[in-house]
């Protein structure tokens, strides 16, 4: 790995995703330019030939397609070497009928995931199952940890991005449990008021029926 002479801080939600040179099972890739104009996901595992982190690879792997639907990619990382997740990938192939083919980063001495504080600071090198959600100009958008004995869910991670793109797109927020959310459904959230006027403009637009609002601080409209 190298890196930039960006600070050794971990990086944080908004932060620019650091600039790291690694080697995975696909070759040398630069991140995050690498994936530029392109979501993607980066997940870490505590190691290979373990059962969670296996069962996890299949579920990432079997939808796959669906990220890229989004224009996302996949990334995964741990800190055995590259011949161990060869060898891992062939044991997933040869055993559960399941080919792993997004890249794994192979980081021996943790220095990726050290730079991107994944590792558990009572466990040695193994990384936390942590998650980054990267957008397509590389900064960091959502960040998930989980501990060793809980797998992922990759169900809402596809949500997570989904809820991200939406996000952005509409300008606007992400309720609950989106798109099923029990009190607006999928609707999504306008922007609070932020001058008088604006809530003058809501609560007129609310009781013209132009505006769907509990009150003018809570308005909703459809996904564009």
């Amino acid at each position: 790995m190298s890196a930039s002479s960006e600070p050794a801080t971990a990086p944080f939600i908004g932060d620019a995703f650091p600039h790291l040179t690694v080697q995975t099972t696909l070759g040398e890739l630069t991140l995050p330019q690498a994936y530029h104009g392109r979501w993607f996901v980066f997940f870490s595992h505590p190691g290979d030939f373990t059962p969670v982190c296996t069962t996890e690879f299949v579920a990432f792997e079997r939808r796959k397609r669906d990220f890229q639907q989004m224009n996302t990619e996949l990334i995964g990382l741990s800190v055995d070497q590259v011949y161990v997740h060869i060898k891992w990938m062939e044991w997933i192939r040869a055993r559960l009928g399941v080919e792993i083919t997004f890249p794994i980063i192979a980081d021996e001495i943790g220095l990726v995931a050290r730079r991107l504080g994944m590792i558990h600071p009572t466990r040695g090198t193994r990384t936390v199952r942590s998650v980054f959600i990267v957008d397509p100009e590389g900064i960091i958008r959502i960040i998930l940890t989980y501990p060793e004995n809980v797998g992922r869910n990759i169900s809402e991670i596809l949500r997570a991005v989904s809820a991200l793109q939406a996000a952005d797109a509409n300008k606007a927020a992400v309720p609950a449990n989106w798109p099923k959310n029990e009190l607006i459904g999928d609707k999504l959230i306008v922007p609070p008021a932020k001058t008088l006027q604006e809530v003058a403009e809501r609560k007129a637009k609310s009781q013209a029926g132009q505006l769907d609002c509990f009150d003018w601080w809570f308005c909703t409209k459809v996904e564009t």
